[in-house]
């Protein structure tokens, strides 16, 4: 069942994470879980996730398949640093046919950055090495966005109707990158406010309980309800996640308190008790 018309006017966004430690399982996608709540709740409407390995032609491939949907923003996490499998920029330049060139105002960043290490003891000699400098060579036409964090700038880049913004893997840096730029650029193009709620409902089997949450949507037409079973059937245990969103906070706040109240009404009709998750 679909949101109303607000999930029509939500700008999209698609989240690229990068990196073998991935696939193998030795990480769990920490950032991609992060992002897609800070863009939820800025209004947006992540449409996917995809995770590749540190593989050139992978990444190459995968970013020009994102850019023909033409979302408004494509993010990709990871492979920023200075090693040989960091290889995100060179997979991007390839992808949009932007030549890597090292660009001046990275430069610039990383070598501050390097002063800066080497006061605080970090480092030994402030020397800009073949490695860092790899951290400032970005595909042509790019913007540097400062890492408060770390040495690798993130980056933006235009292609067609799409921002492009790389975000180094180290979650510390990734996060502060974006508060720091790509909160601003993503708020800038949305018109609506998010608001969520969430209530446990015991004694119900999911199967009982999915006509109500299917008349729930029906009576809040702007309110979507997930329901999430907690330990399996047997145990009539539901989270029910409500979300809305609305020209106002005021207005998606109201929705979704309008909608758990009927939600809480209905539980205890059938018999169920309701509680909120812990």
């Amino acid at each position: 069942m679909a949101w109303g018309r607000g999930w029509m006017e939500r700008f999209t966004v698609e989240i690229l994470t990068v990196g073998n430690e991935l696939l193998i399982g030795k990480i769990c996608n920490t950032n991609a879980q992060w992002l897609a709540q800070r863009i939820t709740r800025l209004g947006g409407k992540v449409t996917r996730i995809i995770t590749v390995p540190d593989s050139l032609p992978d990444i190459s491939q995968t970013v020009r398949e994102c850019l023909s949907r033409k979302p408004d923003f494509l993010l990709t996490v990871g492979g920023l640093g200075p090693t040989f499998d960091d290889m995100t920029l060179q997979g991007v330049g390839e992808a949009v046919g932007r030549p890597l060139k090292v660009n001046s105002e990275a430069l610039r960043m990383v070598e501050e950055k390097v002063r800066e290490y080497s006061e605080k003891g970090v480092l030994k000699r402030p020397l800009v090495t073949p490695e860092r400098e790899k951290m400032a060579t970005l595909p042509e036409g790019s913007k540097p966005l400062f890492n408060p964090e770390g040495t690798a700038p993130g980056v933006e880049l235009s292609v067609g109707e799409t921002t492009i913004i790389c975000l180094p893997g180290v979650p510390i840096e990734m996060k502060a990158i974006f508060s720091l730029h790509v909160e601003k650029l993503m708020a800038a193009k949305s018109k609506l406010k998010y608001a969520e709620g969430s209530l446990l409902v015991l004694g119900i089997p999911e199967p009982d309980f999915s006509p109500t949450i299917d008349e729930t949507m029906r009576r809040y037409p702007g309110v979507y309800v997930k329901s999430h079973p907690k330990g399996g059937e047997a145990t009539s245990t539901i989270e029910l996640h409500l979300s809305a969103f609305a020209e106002s906070l005021e207005e998606a706040e109201r929705m979704v308190r309008d909608a758990a109240s009927w939600l809480e009404a209905e539980a205890k009709r059938l018999g169920g008790r309701v509680e909120k998750p812990g």
